[in-house]
């Protein structure tokens, strides 16, 4: 008679994560009744079996820097603070560094020092 032994044999993965977010992590899968290593070998289970990443950020709030960003592209364009099209970089990047380049609505792009 054979007896058929599995023995475990575990590997530590180390990813760098800022402590709210670990904290946030660990209490919302203790919400859900498991340790945050159960959450995490379960996506990982995941990955491998459909080789790819799914994130939902339904939740997600833009913050304050974003919306702010936003708001000045948003005025940018009205007041025509646009740069020409491009159609490869190097043109895009001879325009940014040209001292004279100004905008559609005529604006220098630098201030003149």
């Amino acid at each position: 008679m054979y007896i058929l032994m599995t023995i475990m044999r575990y590997t530590v993965v180390t990813a760098k994560v800022d402590p709210q977010t670990k904290r946030l992590a660990q209490e919302t899968a203790f919400e859900l009744g498991m340790p945050l290593s159960v959450v995490i070998k379960a996506f990982l289970k995941q990955f491998i079996r459909t080789k790819s990443v799914t994130f939902n950020v339904q939740d997600e709030r833009p913050t304050k820097y974003v919306l702010d960003s936003l708001k000045k592209s948003e005025e940018d364009v009205k007041a025509g603070r646009v740069s020409p099209s491009f159609t490869n970089a190097k043109d895009a990047t001879a325009w940014l560094d040209d001292p004279n380049a100004s905008y559609a609505n005529g604006d220098k792009v630098r201030d003149e020092v």
